[in-house]
């Protein structure tokens, strides 16, 4: 089912540039297979450019860039003078797709910044400026942190903003019993579902949770 709606929606609607990353990202020889799959699902990347279409996106906020396949992607969505905040600890990732993001004359819009997120998300909220002034932010980074991003978040996102947060069906261990799990991903597994039902309960946000890629859910700022 899922080869079927890539070859079929997301694949021919694909901009050039992001498959190009996508191929760049695959065939790196510094990156593992299993490395190459961290990156942004192409039907969830299709779907979060509708997201940010329907919100006007304008500024936003990155946490976990890898090569840099949603940031290209977000790039390409928002206007010309959009700004998108990247943050990321490890530089050489993002620039093994660099070279594609300048090809596509949007890295002018990119403020790449090589730190742990929780100090530069502090930072931003030490601003009042920037409280309510960001329309989308897309996190896939250290799930550990998830809930204190989502905390951080709120602040500077927009009353009907989106956060989109990644990787929250963790391999689809959360539908399998503990029993079964392997035991390097019971933790990861925990997380994810103590976090998902943290969205639930949290009346700032209405959620749609999405069985796309590894698992995106979608929270719209309500007040």
């Amino acid at each position: 089912m899922l080869q079927h709606i890539l070859e079929t929606s997301v694949y021919p609607r694909e901009p050039d540039f992001l498959k190009e990353l996508r191929h760049v990202t695959a065939s790196h020889p510094s990156l593992s297979t299993s490395m190459a799959m961290m990156a942004t699902a192409p039907d969830a990347g299709q779907l979060m450019a509708m997201l940010l279409n329907l919100v006007n996106a304008k500024k936003t906020v990155e946490v976990g860039v890898f090569t840099g396949y949603s940031l290209l992607l977000t790039a390409l969505t928002i206007p010309e003078d959009g700004k998108i905040i990247a943050v990321d600890v490890n530089r050489e990732t993002f620039e093994i797709g660099l070279p594609v993001i300048k090809k596509a004359g949007v890295a002018n819009k990119i403020d790449f910044i090589e730190s742990e997120a929780l100090p530069v998300l502090d930072q931003l909220l030490q601003n009042p400026e920037n409280e309510g002034s960001f329309d989308f932010a897309f996190i896939d980074a250290d799930s550990v942190n998830y809930w204190n991003y989502h905390e951080r978040l709120m602040k500077p996102l927009k009353v009907g903003g989106l956060v989109v947060y990644d990787n929250t069906l963790w391999k689809g261990t959360v539908a399998i019993p503990d029993a079964l799990v392997p035991e390097f991903w019971k933790q990861e597994r925990e997380l994810a579902i103590e976090l998902n039902k943290s969205f639930a309960a949290d009346p700032r946000i209405q959620i749609s949770h999405a069985s796309l890629g590894d698992g995106i859910t979608i929270c719209r700022r309500i007040y």
